[in-house]
């Protein structure tokens, strides 16, 4: 089962660089600006939320090029999710034990 599970995760991380073939943005990454554009006015939830201040702001990282900043960014991502996961497994098993 694990090895699936890493097959699945490595072929979907091999295709993070598909998302530079557009200049649309991300799902669910959308600006002010972009709501305002294609909407035509900007939804009141989102008018009062402040940007983020996030490590690898537009998944680029300047001494890197466009598509290994997004491997990268994915890889870390995946780590992160990863772990999280991992010690909750083992979190929840130990107290079912």
């Amino acid at each position: 089962m694990k090895k699936r599970v890493y097959i699945i995760l490595i072929i979907l991380t091999s295709l993070i660089p598909l998302g530079l073939l557009t200049n649309a943005p991300a799902w669910g990454e959308w600006s002010k600006e972009y709501y305002q554009k294609t909407l035509g006015f900007i939804p009141k939830g989102i008018e009062n939320t402040k940007e983020l201040n996030v490590p690898i702001k537009d998944y680029s990282i300047s001494s890197l090029g466009d598509i290994s900043s997004y491997y990268l960014s994915a890889i870390i991502g995946v780590v992160i999710i990863y772990i999280f996961f991992y010690i909750l497994t083992k979190v929840f098993n130990a107290k079912n034990s």
